[in-house]
C-alpha cells in the first residue's frame, strides 16, 4: 500500500446526519457559508438568510463542503431550476436564483471582494451588463464517455464536484445547436469503432458555422468517417478529428476547413478564429464590453494603447478602429499569429502583435520601452500582478481591467491603488455566465 492510499485509509469518516444551520454569506464562488463549530463549511445550493440541513460532501482541516439535505425557509429570491439536470451536472451552479437576482448577487460580491481583499470600496458601481439567459454559451470542452452499464455514451460535463461524467440529454445554457442535440450525438458516437476512444468534443459555434472537433485516441474506421460525415451534413454541422494536441484538428478527408466567426458590429469588424482558441462564450455580453471599454477611453488619434493579454485581437482590433496606434501582447504564438491575420482581413494597420510570457520580466523587450497613454488588460483567473510592476514606468493616464476572477481583480486593484498610485474610478459586473458561479467584471483606474 502506498503513502498516499494509507493516508487516504486514515481519513476520519465523514459525518452521515445532517446538520442545520443558518446561511450567513456568499463565498466568491456562490455557495453559501455557514459555521459549525467555528469551522468555515461551504454548502452548495444555499442562499443568505435559509436556514438549512445539510450533509458533509467533503471535510479539510479549515473548511468543510456540504450540499442541501432540507430546505427550511427559502429565501426570495430562490427559484426552481429550470434544467432537469441541475444539481447533478457540475455545468451550472446557479439555476436556483432567479436570473434577474444573479447578476446582482455576484455585483455584491465584487464589492466584498474589493473590500477585503483590495482594502477598496467602490466609488461608483457600473450598471451590469446583461444578455440572454439560456442558450448563450458558444465555446466549450463536452466530455465524452462510453458506459456499457448504462449502454450508451454520455455526452456532456462533469457532475457536480465529481470526476464522472453528468447523464444528461440536453444542456439549456449551450447554444440550441448543440445543447438540444445531446442525445443525437451520444446515439452517433455509439455507432463508431472507436467509441471508447473519444475522451472529449471541443464545441466553437460561431454567428454562421458550428465546429465539433472529436478527440481521437484511434483513428476513426472509413466506415466511422462515413457515420460521421452524414451526422454533420444532417444537422448543419462541420465535424472535425483532432488526433493530438489543439494544432492537429482538421475536417474530415474531403470535407472543406471551416472558420467560426464572430461579428463586432458596432465597429464593423468580424473576427476569425479556429475551434481550440480561446474566444468569450456569450457573444452578446462581449460585443457591450467592448462598447463599454470604447466609451470608457475616448480614443483619438494621439492615443497609443497597449492591450496585454490581447488574444487573437478581441479588444485590440476595435481600439485600433479609434486610437492612433494599439500594441498587442500575448503569451500564445498561434493566437497571435491568429490576431496578425484577423488584423489584415479586417484591414486594420494600426496595430502590431509580439509574444511575451507577461508573468516573467520583460524589460529589455522593444514594446515594453514605449509610451502608452492607455492600457487594457484581460488576463486569466491568475490575474496580473506581475506585469503591473511596469507601468510604473509606463505611466498611463487610464487603465481599464476585464477579469474573470474578481478575487485577482480585487489584489490587482489594491496593487494600482496602494502602491502604484492610481485611484479606482468605478467598477462593475457583467452577466457573461448565467446560471453559473463566475463572475465577469470590469473596473477603471486613472492616475
Amino acid at each position: 500500500m502506498s503513502s498516499r492510499q494509507r493516508n487516504r485509509s486514515r481519513k476520519k469518516p465523514l459525518p452521515e446526519t445532517s446538520v442545520r444551520v443558518t446561511i450567513e454569506s456568499l463565498a466568491h464562488d456562490g455557495r453559501g457559508v455557514a459555521h459549525v463549530d467555528g469551522k468555515v463549511i461551504f454548502i452548495d445550493e444555499a442562499l443568505p438568510g435559509e436556514e438549512v440541513e445539510f450533509i458533509y460532501t467533503d471535510s479539510r482541516k479549515d473548511y468543510a463542503e456540504g450540499k442541501v439535505s432540507t430546505l427550511i425557509n427559502r429565501a426570495p429570491e430562490r427559484v426552481d431550476p429550470e434544467c432537469v439536470h441541475y444539481g447533478v451536472c457540475g455545468g451550472c451552479s446557479f439555476q436556483h436564483v432567479a436570473s434577474t437576482q444573479q447578476i446582482e448577487i455576484k455585483q455584491g460580491l465584487l464589492v466584498e471582494q474589493f473590500k477585503r481583499i483590495g482594502k477598496l470600496a467602490i466609488p461608483e458601481l457600473w450598471e451590469p451588463l446583461i444578455g440572454p439567459h439560456w442558450g448563450y454559451r458558444r465555446k466549450a470542452r463536452m466530455g465524452v464517455k462510453y458506459v456499457a452499464k448504462k449502454g450508451r455514451v454520455l455526452v456532456g460535463f462533469r457532475e457536480r464536484r465529481q470526476p464522472f461524467l453528468a447523464e444528461i440529454e440536453s444542456c439549456k445554457v449551450m447554444h440550441p445547436m448543440v445543447g438540444e442535440r445531446l442525445m443525437a450525438l451520444s446515439e452517433m458516437i455509439g455507432q463508431l469503432t472507436i467509441r471508447e476512444k473519444i475522451p472529449q468534443i471541443e464545441v466553437a459555434i460561431g454567428d454562421d458555422a458550428c465546429v465539433l472537433a472529436f478527440r481521437v485516441l484511434e483513428p476513426p474506421t472509413l466506415e466511422d468517417k462515413a457515420v460521421m460525415r452524414a451526422f454533420g451534413q444532417a444537422h448543419g454541422l462541420s465535424i472535425c478529428l483532432q488526433s493530438k494536441g489543439p494544432d492537429t484538428i482538421e475536417p474530415l478527408p474531403g470535407e472543406p476547413v471551416v472558420t467560426p466567426t464572430y461579428a463586432l458590429p458596432e465597429q464593423g469588424l468580424v473576427m476569425h478564429f479556429k475551434p481550440a482558441m480561446f474566444t468569450q462564450v456569450n457573444y452578446a455580453i462581449n460585443q457591450q464590453m467592448i462598447s463599454r471599454v470604447l466609451a470608457t477611453f475616448c480614443l483619438t488619434k494621439e492615443d497609443t494603447v497597449l492591450d496585454l493579454f490581447c488574444g487573437l485581437g478581441n479588444f485590440t482590433l476595435p481600439l485600433a478602429t479609434q486610437a492612433g496606434f494599439v500594441v498587442g501582447i500575448e503569451g500564445d504564438q498561434p493566437l497571435v499569429n491568429h490576431a496578425k491575420e484577423n488584423a489584415r482581413l479586417n484591414n486594420i494597420q494600426n496595430v502590431e502583435f509580439h509574444v511575451a510570457d507577461l508573468s516573467r520580466d520583460i524589460a529589455e523587450l522593444p514594446w515594453a520601452n514605449r509610451h502608452y497613454s492607455k492600457i487594457l488588460l484581460d488576463p486569466s483567473r491568475a490575474g496580473a500582478a506581475e506585469v503591473l510592476q511596469h507601468f510604473k514606468k509606463w505611466q498611463p493616464q487610464q487603465v481599464i481591467y476585464v477579469s474573470c476572477n474578481p478575487s485577482t481583480l480585487a489584489r490587482d486593484a489594491g496593487i494600482l491603488v496602494n502602491e502604484l498610485g492610481y485611484r479606482l474610478i468605478k467598477a462593475g459586473v457583467m452577466d457573461m455566465f448565467p446560471q453559473t458561479g463566475h463572475v465577469e467584471s470590469i473596473a477603471l483606474f486613472e492616475r
